[in-house]
């Protein structure tokens, strides 16, 4: 079945190899662009295999529903706007795939989770809602994040985002606006 009409995403590679992903026009919602995410999952590579992630600000779930696509076990998508999360069902559905769909603000998901429950958490809010200081101060307090695990992090390049004393970067890059990386718990 082919994705309705409207805003589309392509996913890069994988098992879902050029399938599209529909979602509702909201405001702020903005994809990670397909040259990041290429160059993303190009680091994370064989960390995939097998990984329990997390897709925070899930919007058009272009990153959760590729780390699924790419091999990893679990991906667990949460997102505030009902609408938004009702496209992420409806592509969860035309992919026949396990994505655990959650309606929830992100700062509240987090406040629930358990210690070590994801190996790869995306965050990639909304630039101008000041969350991403706020979702990595929970992710660090409950050490929600594994032990070896990344956490990417996207946000506009204008904003010179610097990461908290304890994570280091794994690996960074910009694209155009978009500054975006992997961090890793600080040795």
């Amino acid at each position: 079945m082919a994705p309705p009409k409207g805003a589309r995403v392509r996913l890069i590679a994988g098992h879902w190899r050029g399938r599209l992903l529909a979602f509702p026009p909201e405001p702020g919602l903005r994809p990670t662009p397909d040259r990041v995410r290429e160059t993303l999952f190009n680091w994370l590579g064989p960390r995939l295999a097998g990984a329990r992630c997390l897709d925070l600000f899930a919007g058009s779930g272009a990153l959760g529903f590729e780390a699924l696509s790419r091999g990893a076990a679990s991906t667990t998508l949460v997102d505030t706007n009902p609408v938004v999360v009702t496209a992420l069902r409806e592509n969860r559905e035309r992919l026949g795939c396990e994505a655990n769909v959650v309606t929830s603000g992100a700062l509240e998901f987090l406040a629930a989770q358990e210690a070590a429950a994801f190996d790869v958490i995306f965050l990639d809010p909304p630039f101008a809602a000041g969350l991403l200081v706020d979702a990595l101060t929970i992710i660090r307090a409950r050490r929600i994040l594994a032990r070896t695990g990344l956490v990417y992090i996207e946000s506009a390049a204008a904003d010179g985002f610097e990461l908290p004393p304890d994570l280091q970067w794994h690996r960074r890059s910009r694209a155009g606006n978009v500054a975006f990386g992997l961090a890793a718990p600080a040795s």
